[in-house]
């Protein structure tokens, strides 16, 4: 979950999985989170809704192993 100033800025990220707050420094998530903004489509019961939710790295991590198959994973060799 997010929140924003009034001029833009992020200004709060909290995990929707834990509630841990996570740090944020002059509008800049300063830890490992996933954000997740997914538009749901046809056949399914939640068409129309769009979804946006925040989760830290450590409930990733733990969701991430519940998983059947794991995820793939590459490495990102440029940062930009």
């Amino acid at each position: 979950m997010r929140k924003y100033r009034g001029s833009g800025q992020l200004e709060t990220v909290i995990c929707n999985c834990c509630g841990k707050k996570l740090a944020v420094s002059r509008g800049i998530l300063r830890e490992g989170a996933i954000r997740v903004d997914y538009g749901w489509d046809y056949f399914s019961e939640k068409d129309g809704e769009i979804h946006h939710w925040d989760m830290c790295e450590e409930c990733y991590d733990e969701m991430v192993r519940q998983f059947r198959i794991a995820p793939d994973v590459e490495e990102q060799v440029e940062f930009i």
